[in-house]
């Protein structure tokens, strides 16, 4: 058991928002494209099968997942998208990773670098902070669901290595090779789960305060909402009441 960043909490509860505004959508449909390159078969393609995982956990029409495969196929026509992972510093020193879907990178890095500028962060070189963070599948379960030594033997067994408190959630983590085992096991188990995903987490932490606390908020929701930003992952944690008093 550990703490981890808050982040996950916080684009938790945003998680409503963002389907209500169809945001989630735009995102999955863009991961499944990409994830069909290496092939449209998700029986052969993992990354396939959890793209499609998550469309259908947020009620995607299969029509909308079929067209999102044939586009990243090639058997449907649409603009090319470029998968690239953005890396930096926000206020206080705490790293940044942005994974970003786009059409037109030299417009896409613009734009963030002047996010990153705007909000007291800086963009970093390639490498220069991905060091900090693991490649990771991420779970989940809501905490009335299961209790902490039930889940720590159902997750261990089916290949899970760390089960983390979330507040009101368990955050299951575990290499992602072991991703859909971990998945099926829970299904087994009659445990469900809210969120599944291949995720970079971070290694250690960086407690941020005051103005720092305030200003990494911010970068983070504006990087967020950039329509062509899949995924936000950072290493900071800011203390629960603070995280709270920020909120109001």
């Amino acid at each position: 058991m550990s703490g981890h960043s808050k982040w996950a909490t916080i684009k938790h509860k945003k998680a409503a928002l963002d389907a209500k505004r169809g945001k989630s959508f735009t995102r999955i449909i863009k991961e499944i494209s990409i994830a069909a390159r290496n092939g449209g078969d998700p029986d052969a393609n993992p990354r396939l099968r959890t793209a499609i995982l998550a469309a259908k956990a947020v009620s995607m029409p299969a029509d909308n997942i079929k067209k999102a495969i044939m586009r990243g196929t090639g058997e449907l026509e649409g603009g090319q998208i470029e998968e690239v992972m953005f890396e930096g510093y926000g206020p206080g020193g705490a790293a940044v990773l942005v994974n970003v879907a786009t059409d037109n990178r030299n417009r896409t890095v613009s734009e963030i670098r002047h996010v990153f500028s705007k909000n007291g962060g800086n963009m970093g070189e390639q490498g220069s902070v991905a060091w900090m963070f693991e490649r990771k599948s991420q779970i989940f379960v809501p905490g009335d669901k299961a209790g902490e030594d039930q889940l720590m033997g159902v997750v261990l067994d089916a290949g899970g290595d760390d089960l983390r408190n979330d507040g009101d959630r368990w955050m299951v983590l575990s290499p992602p090779e072991a991703h859909e085992a971990v998945i099926k096991a829970l299904d087994a188990s009659h445990i469900p789960h809210e969120e599944a995903s291949i995720a970079m987490v971070p290694k250690n932490l960086i407690k941020l305060e005051g103005k720092n606390a305030g200003g990494m908020l911010r970068l983070s929701e504006a990087l967020e909402e950039h329509d062509d930003v899949q995924n936000v992952y950072s290493n900071f944690d800011i203390d629960e009441k603070e995280l709270e008093a920020l909120a109001q």
